[in-house]
């Protein structure tokens, strides 16, 4: 990992506390995904879910300043914690990588009013936010609408073939949510529609692209696990109360799921999932 260019992306990152370790590792871990990608300088990119710019800071740092990055969100500038989407982004456009990124809030992709020409972007980057969409439906038409605009898709999300008794914390939290997501009518939640590697790679293909490389990256030093866990912990009770056509066999369920997972962290020294990559064309 190159040193320099994480203390230099870390610096233009806003640092909520002062203490920048949960930012180089997220930098780091995003880095590795940009270098699978194969990112190259002067590049203009799309990128699909920018959030707080974890990912939009990489790309804008490796295009250069010969290079764009263009990252969207259909959240509001206010949504996030502990730091907003709209703080952060305020934060990287003043920064000195500012002038080589935009990102816009608030926008959905599938309306009409977006779009853009034939082969705009050289990439076009979705990564970690494919389990906000609402549903495979919704996925399979961003992945369709934006086949035009840009010569590569990279994507990135979290895999949950896990590979070690480490990673069952995570996988399960992830599972949880997912199941009672299903009868919900709107939510903000991390995990709306659950993708296995095997869902994205047919939904890539059924919209005219070809994969031509995939790839499982470990980065054990992220905390996301960590945080996943403990919000479905907090959350899943009041998740509960309010989801009204919820059958009492499925909630005995998932809260035998929840002891289940509560008992694991008892047992094992939590690590993030892997998260599963691919470049297609």
């Amino acid at each position: 990992m190159n040193e320099n260019a994480v203390n230099t992306i870390v610096s233009c990152m806003p640092i909520y506390g002062g203490d920048s370790t949960i930012q180089t590792a997220q930098t780091e871990h995003r880095l590795k995904l940009a270098k699978f990608w194969g990112i190259k300088e002067g590049s203009r990119v799309l990128e699909i879910g920018c959030g707080q710019g974890d990912t939009t800071a990489v790309l804008a740092y490796l295009v250069g300043d010969t290079g764009f990055v263009h990252g969207i969100d259909i959240a509001s500038p206010d949504y996030g914690a502990p730091i907003t989407l709209g703080d952060s982004a305020d934060h990287l456009r003043k920064s000195k990588l500012g002038n080589q990124l935009k990102m816009d809030f608030e926008i959905d992709i599938l309306s009409p009013e977006v779009d853009f020409s034939e082969a705009s972007f050289d990439y076009i980057v979705i990564s970690h936010c494919s389990w906000y969409f609402k549903s495979f439906e919704e996925f399979t038409e961003v992945l369709r609408k934006t086949r035009k605009w840009g010569a590569q898709l990279c994507y990135a999300e979290w895999d949950p073939r896990i590979k070690s008794i480490e990673q069952y914390p995570h996988f399960l939290a992830i599972l949880l949510q997912a199941q009672y997501e299903c009868f919900k009518e709107n939510s903000l939640s991390n995990v709306r529609t659950l993708f296995t590697p095997n869902d994205i790679q047919n939904i890539a293909v059924n919209t005219g692209w070809t994969i031509v490389e995939e790839e499982s990256i470990t980065s054990a030093k992220l905390q996301d696990a960590k945080w996943e866990i403990d919000q479905m912990l907090t959350d899943y009770d009041f998740e509960l109360s309010e989801i009204k056509n919820l059958p009492d066999k499925l909630k005995t369920l998932i809260k035998s799921k929840v002891n289940l997972l509560e008992e694991s962290l008892k047992e094992v020294d939590v690590k993030p999932m892997s998260t599963y990559a691919f470049i297609a064309n």
